[in-house]
């Protein structure tokens, strides 16, 4: 805690200063108030954010007005360092927690926020920063080199071009500032007006402060997204990194806010870069003592910045380092004092003679052709370098672009395929529903072929009885026609003999009502032939329909058995449809039950005639009968 013991003094160095002018103007104002009530309450609020444990009654003992106390005897800048920074442990308090404690007790007094351009989190982190940088004396000052470095950095954040032009004028309007350097609240007031960096966008001199503020305040060499293996599940994961001199913690995303483990660095890590597999390129991997943790990075200049990141960590562990700008900044200062001490030595040396002057400035120039010369070569090896990692980093991407290509093409073929496949099976899938409802249809005509078939075979039955009837009915009629016309003859006979007539009274007598009664019958037989015969034509015409159905279903079930594909040759019905007419399906019903009726036996026709003759010619006899019976009966 060395290093915090010096910086911690130098920021908390204004915060005292306020605190010691406030307690002397009450001081000298009221006696009722005590002379280090500002300090003792700066005192209490360094124990609370440096959570150093503390005893508030001690505390009050400290501030006694009796010129007794610590405070009193030594001062305030030894109390601070005996009793606060020197209890200070590492990683039990928030840096910027105690930032913000010195940034919020001198902003009021010294920097009036509403009259600047710069938000407050922007002039809080300028402020930080300008502490990490400045000088080791008071009142705290940063010198124009370190300005120009801080600048520079936020310029490269910005993807901006650094202008060292409104420096320039503003060292050279004030000349002591390039001695004696900026303050910090001269060093804000310029970089609200503009006059060290031109700012044109706002929220990008934000972003870029911000990233320069996570790498040198918060030690951040390094973030971004990379892939992870597991080592429970060894899958990879996505995660954020955030690399630190000390670990490698890792994020569900950039907020911060789902912290999923961290990655502990010291002197005994080793970083390695691995071959690609597992579908992962550009791949690297940390060995701790305990475990290996592989990572893939986005492309091959991530890999190799990823990788001296955590070289420069490993390094800063090895060194005993806990920051990486603390010691550029050190570097910078050392290389400054360098410059500074040649430049004296050259100008004590001017003082000689001319002789040695000349022999000086001849070794000088001498000197300074050979540190050319090394520069030179070493700016000549740094190009040759520069253009071979150019080059390296060009063939790695036509590398990658071909790879990239080649996987686009893998992946359109693919997607083709799977297109392909995707229609393949629409198309099957269309066949089978199509199938599906043609066996619906082939089951459906089934069933009304069976049931017109079992209605055919019914109407055949019951046509075979009405025949049947009909014939018993015509053999009984031709039966009481022969007995009728042989009672006329009997009849006629006994009428023309006039012999024995006693012997034929009685026959005579009975032979009128046998007659009348064999008439009755016959009328009644005619009748019943009558309404046989309707019967019959009635079972004719449902045998008819019966036979219409059942081939009409039969078509249905042939036109399913054998579905008509496209552009298949089918032979036209032309007896059917001699006129290549279209026909709807009542027509097409009509003209199939015309073609039966054309078409039926002749055998049929000839028995219907014949009953139609022996029905005539019974209802002539009839005729004749009811003539022949009237005078009969009047007689």
């Amino acid at each position: 805690m060395v290093r915090f013991h010096v910086t911690g003094r130098r920021e908390v160095w204004e915060s005292v200063q306020i605190a010691v002018e406030e307690d002397r103007r009450i001081q000298g104002s009221s006696r009722k108030l005590s002379g280090h009530a500002r300090l003792c309450v700066l005192s209490y609020n360094l124990y609370t954010v440096l959570n150093i444990p503390h005893d508030p009654v001690a505390l009050e003992e400290h501030f006694q007005d009796d010129d007794e106390g610590p405070v009193s005897n030594h001062g305030y800048m030894p109390y601070l360092n005996k009793y606060i920074l020197d209890k200070v442990k590492e990683g039990m308090f928030d840096k910027e927690k105690f930032d913000d404690l010195c940034w919020m007790m001198t902003s009021k007094k010294n920097f009036n926020m509403a009259a600047q351009r710069l938000s407050e989190r922007d002039c809080f982190k300028l402020f930080c920063l300008f502490n990490l940088l400045s000088e080791d004396r008071y009142p705290l000052v940063m010198i124009p080199e370190e300005v120009e470095y801080l600048l520079k950095k936020i310029c490269t954040a910005m993807n901006q071009e650094w202008d060292g032009k409104p420096l320039d004028a503003l060292i050279c309007l004030d000349p002591t500032g390039q001695d004696e350097g900026l303050s910090i609240w001269s060093f804000l007031e310029h970089m609200s007006e503009g006059h060290l960096l031109r700012v044109t966008n706002a929220e990008a001199f934000s972003l870029a402060l911000d990233e320069v503020f996570l790498e040198m305040y918060h030690n951040v060499l390094k973030r971004g997204y990379m892939w992870k293996k597991g080592h429970v599940r060894r899958n990879w994961t996505e995660r954020w990194f955030v690399l630190k001199p000390s670990s490698i913690e890792y994020y569900v995303c950039e907020d911060l806010k789902d912290k999923r483990g961290q990655v502990k660095l010291d002197k005994n890590c080793v970083v390695e870069p691995v071959s690609d597999r597992d579908g992962k390129r550009c791949m690297f991997c940390v060995k701790t003592h305990n475990k290996t943790f592989e990572m893939s990075a986005s492309d091959q200049r991530q890999k190799v910045e990823w990788i001296q990141a955590v070289q420069t960590a490993l390094r800063l562990q090895t060194e005993g380092k806990s920051s990486l700008h603390h010691e550029l900044k050190l570097k910078r200062r050392r290389q400054r004092e360098h410059s500074r001490s040649a430049r004296s030595s050259c100008s004590s040396q001017s003082s000689q003679s001319d002789d040695s002057n000349y022999q000086e400035t001849e070794k000088t120039e001498k000197g300074k052709e050979r540190q050319d010369l090394e520069i030179e070569s070493i700016i000549q090896h740094a190009r040759e370098l520069e253009i071979r990692r150019r080059e390296q980093e060009e063939k790695e991407r036509r590398k990658q672009r071909e790879v990239q290509l080649d996987l686009e093409r893998q992946l359109k073929e693919a997607e083709m395929l799977r297109d392909s496949m995707k229609a393949e099976m629409q198309e099957r899938a269309k066949e089978a529903e199509q199938q599906k409802k043609r066996i619906a249809e082939l089951e459906l005509t089934q069933q009304k072929l069976e049931a017109a078939l079992n209605m055919e075979i019914q109407a055949r039955l019951e046509e075979e009885r009405a025949r049947q009837e009909l014939q018993r009915l015509l053999q009984a009629e031709e039966e009481k026609k022969k007995l009728f016309k042989l009672l006329q003859e009997q009849q006629a006979l006994q009428s023309l003999s006039p012999v024995q007539p006693e012997a034929c009274s009685g026959i005579n007598d009975s032979t009128p009502s046998a007659l009348y009664s064999a008439s009755q019958e016959l009328q009644h037989l005619q009748a019943s032939r009558q309404r046989s015969h309707q019967h019959l034509e009635e079972v004719q015409e449902k045998l008819r329909n019966a036979s219409q159905y059942v081939r009409h279903w039969n078509v249905q079930l042939n036109r399913l058995m054998t579905p008509i594909n496209p552009g298949e040759h089918r032979t036209s019905l032309e007896h059917m449809c001699p006129k290549k007419e279209a026909l709807a399906s009542n027509e097409f019903i009509a003209k199939c039950k015309l073609k039966q009726e054309q078409d039926t036996p002749i055998a049929e026709d000839h028995d219907l005639r014949d009953l139609k003759e022996q029905m005539e010619a019974a209802n002539l006899s009839d005729g004749s009968d009811d003539s022949e019976e009237t005078p009969n009966g009047q007689m």
